[in-house]
């Protein structure tokens, strides 16, 4: 189990460094294998941790709230302004990239777990927060590259002058309905032989650490930097204490 979790994270951490070095098509091939191989380390996680039907509970509410919520987003400019995807990311559902849905994915199952140790009755909101400030780092990277434009209607996101401030609130809106499905769908207990919880915190720990690095030294954005580090920090600073300090249990 400890192995193939490790065979899996490593070829999802490897992806990203590449992300900044690499352009062209082979960028696009390593844009998808970041997301399709971070995704299947949480799928892998969370069947070798919480079982097989939590794992496909998880897979299929996420990827169809995903699919339905950014088709909505596509279609009608609501919740996160108006966007469109560039054909770069692959086949479409709907408007919506397939890859799309798996960075969903990717992120929601460490934040589940986040918000779930911490948010307590607040899951919802503490796991919203957690995608919101997830895609600060992500939205810029990825319009930067062409992967989606948009119209721009109203103020912006602070140091993120291409993105719409409609769509932070976007994400915090879809990320709360998503969290409560979850929280409200899947079970809490861990198999009593199975992973711990080492993989999603390194995850989490990288995408703090890869969001700064990046920003500063390959993408020349040390607004974002700053601004998404403090946020992102602080928002995983009192699950850290709580891991260190807190009571046991499931999450």
């Amino acid at each position: 189990q400890s192995q193939s979790l490790a065979i899996v994270f490593i070829v999802a951490i490897l992806a990203q460094i590449s992300y900044p070095l690499v352009h062209g098509g082979l960028l696009r091939a390593i844009t998808l294998l970041a997301v399709y191989s971070g995704a299947a380390l949480m799928i892998l996680h969370a069947f070798l941790a919480f079982g097989g039907r939590f794992a496909t509970t998880f897979l299929s509410i996420t990827f169809i709230f995903a699919l339905l919520i950014e088709g909505l987003g596509v279609k009608s400019g609501w919740p996160f302004g108006t966007y469109s995807y560039d054909s770069t990311l692959g086949l479409q559902i709907f408007g919506v990239p397939l890859v799309v849905p798996f960075a969903w994915i990717m992120m929601a199952y460490p934040i589940l777990i986040v918000a779930r140790k911490i948010g307590k009755s607040w899951v919802f909101l503490y796991g919203g927060i957690g995608l919101m400030l997830w895609d600060y780092f992500l939205d810029p990277q990825m319009v930067g590259a062409h992967r989606w434009s948009w119209k721009l209607i109203g103020p912006r996101v602070p140091f993120e002058p291409e993105i719409p401030l409609s769509n932070t609130a976007g994400w915090l809106f879809a990320g709360m309905g998503l969290m409560a499905l979850l929280h409200h769908v899947l079970p809490n207990e861990r198999r009593k032989i199975g992973a711990n919880l080492t993989i999603p915190h390194l995850f989490l720990s990288w995408v703090l650490f890869s969001g700064v690095m990046a920003n500063i030294f390959f993408f020349h954005r040390p607004g974002i930097a700053i601004l998404g580090g403090l946020m992102f920090g602080a928002y995983l600073l009192p699950y850290a204490f709580a891991l260190r300090f807190g009571p046991p249990d499931d999450f």
